[in-house]
């Protein structure tokens, strides 16, 4: 479109033009109105993702863990209090990033996990069983050793608030409280005092008072020391029988014949005969009781 500007008098500019063939202009103003549709319907998509509001929580019931949660869910007293979906999405995948790594080093995956690479290695072999077993088996084993202690979460915290019996708040420091005092329990004395000096914190007059940033880190320790202590004394008696098989050979003058080629289906044999796999398994469940 060609455009010519006359001016009269001291009236304002007139625009005058002819039509002609559309240029690319047209086009562009098509792409944005497009694009101002696609952004307008992703903005108004969590709106109808959240779907229809929950109901109110009991009066005495709720505080501010009650009010994040229904939020989190996309309840509330109103819509506009409800967080989006994208901004839901987030915060649970943050979680699902945090929480397992907090779990198991509150429990006991740590000690089984680094016995069972300990005893792999006593043994000679590097990738047998492989990493995914031993991480499977450690998962499994802690789940059987804290079941009394999930057991008491659920009955003393979370079948209460699913009950309306109690507030947010009051579930988590009930449920806090089984898996304080297993850590507590299986934590030394000498670590618990050694943070506690750290932090100028202290002295406790029970465990039940000692706070979770000085017996975290205490209960990390102790595990790590209680699973070389037990790996030291897997070690031994696989250590035994590469000295013997290394003497063999230096007398029979097979200095360049490796001995651990000779020593490995020995120690598979005696890990065999002894049924090693469930004295392990046992010795590690019964390295937990209290």
């Amino acid at each position: 479109m060609s455009i010519s500007v006359t001016r009269r008098g001291t009236g304002p500019a007139l625009i005058q033009g002819r039509a002609q063939a559309p240029r690319a202009g047209g086009g562009s103003r098509l792409i944005w109105i497009l694009l101002a549709i696609v952004v307008a319907f992703f903005v108004a998509m969590p709106a109808f993702a959240q779907g229809t509001p929950a109901a109110p929580p009991a009066p005495g019931v709720g505080d501010a863990v009650d009010r994040a949660l229904g939020q989190l869910g996309g309840g509330g007293t109103g819509q506009s209090g409800s967080l989006s979906l994208s901004l839901q999405v987030l915060i649970i995948m943050g979680l699902l990033t945090i929480l397992p790594g907090i779990l198991l080093m509150m429990t006991s995956f740590t000690r089984i996990v680094i016995v069972l690479a300990v005893l792999r290695q006593a043994l000679g072999l590097q990738q047998t069983p492989p990493n995914q077993v031993l991480i499977g088996l450690s998962l499994f084993l802690s789940l059987f050793i804290m079941a009394p202690t999930i057991n008491q979460m659920n009955s003393q915290a979370i079948q209460p608030y699913a009950e309306g019996r109690l507030a947010g708040t009051q579930m988590i420091q009930a449920a806090g409280a089984p898996l304080h005092a297993f850590m507590a329990k299986q934590t030394r004395v000498k670590d618990v005092t050694m943070f506690a000096q750290m932090a100028k914190s202290g002295p406790y007059a029970s465990p039940n008072d000692i706070p979770y940033a000085v017996l975290l880190p205490a209960f990390v320790t102790s595990e790590l020391k209680t699973a070389f202590q037990i790996g030291f004394l897997i070690f031994l008696p696989f250590i035994v029988i590469d000295l013997v098989v290394a003497t063999v050979l230096m007398s029979l003058g097979m200095m360049m014949l490796s001995p651990s080629i000779i020593s490995l289906p020995f120690k598979l044999l005696l890990f065999v005969l002894v049924d090693g796999w469930a004295l392990t398994m046992g010795s590690l469940a019964n390295s937990f009781a209290t």
